[in-house]
C-alpha cells in the first residue's frame, strides 16, 4: 500500500552551472510542493499505513525549515554565502546545489532518517519511504528514490554537512532535533496527535 502526503514551502536559491542563465546567475524563488510517498505491506491499529497526523510532526518540521528561507550550496562563492547569511535569518546550507533533483535527494535522506529513528506507537510496521517528489514549478518536478538519494554517481550527500540557521532551529519543537537525528537517537511518536 502506498500513501502520499503533500507539503508546501516558499524558497529562494541560485542553481549554479545550470544551462538557464536566469537560474544560474540570479537569486530567484519557487513555490515548492513536496510529496512524501510512504509504503508498507501492513496497516496499523487504525487501519492506516501511517497516520497523516504523524507526518505533521518531525517530517513537516524539517520540510518547513526550507519555507521563507534561502538555500545555499556550500561550494558557492564564499562572499555570496557570507552575505546571504548576514542578511537572512532563515537559511539552509547544503553540500549540493539546490536543484529540484538535489532537493528530492536531500529530503529523501532526511525523511528516511526520521523514519529510522522513530519509535512507532500504534502498530505501524515496516513503514518505508517509497520516494520524494519535489515540484519546483507547476510543470516540472524531480522524483527521488532510495538509489538516487544514496547514489555516489550523483554526488554523495552527508547529512552532517546540512546546516540549518539558528532561527530555523529555534522554531522546531525541539531545537536539538537535527542533532538527535544525526546521532540516530530515537524519537517517540505520541499515542495521540
Amino acid at each position: 500500500m502506498l500513501i502520499r502526503k503533500l507539503f508546501k514551502f516558499e524558497n529562494a536559491h541560485i542553481v549554479r552551472d545550470c544551462s538557464t542563465q536566469r537560474c544560474s546567475e540570479n537569486i530567484h524563488g519557487h513555490s515548492y510542493k513536496v510529496e512524501v510517498l510512504l509504503e508498507s505491506n501492513y496497516l496499523d491499529n487504525g487501519q492506516m499505513v501511517y497516520d497523516f497526523g504523524l507526518t505533521k510532526l518531525y517530517i513537516k518540521e524539517l520540510v518547513d525549515s526550507f519555507d521563507h528561507a534561502i538555500t545555499l550550496w556550500s561550494k558557492d562563492d564564499n562572499a555570496y554565502i557570507k552575505s546571504m547569511k548576514e542578511y537572512s535569518n532563515r537559511w539552509v546550507e547544503l553540500p549540493v546545489s539546490p536543484s529540484a533533483e538535489q532537493f528530492s535527494r536531500v529530503i529523501y535522506l532526511m525523511v528516511e532518517r526520521i523514519l529510522a529513528c522513530t519509535n512507532m506507537q500504534n502498530g505501524e510496521r515496516e513503514v518505508r519511504l517509497h520516494s520524494i517528489i519535489v515540484h519546483e514549478t507547476e510543470t516540472g518536478y524531480a522524483q527521488g528514490f532510495e538509489e538516487d538519494a544514496h547514489s555516489e554517481l550523483m554526488g554523495k550527500i552527508a547529512l552532517e554537512e546540512i546546516v540549518f540557521s539558528e532561527q530555523i532551529r529555534s522554531e522546531w519543537s525541539d531545537p536539538e532535533l537535527w542533532e538527535h537525528l544525526l546521532k540516530h537517537q530515537m524519537l517517540v511518536n505520541p499515542k495521540k496527535v
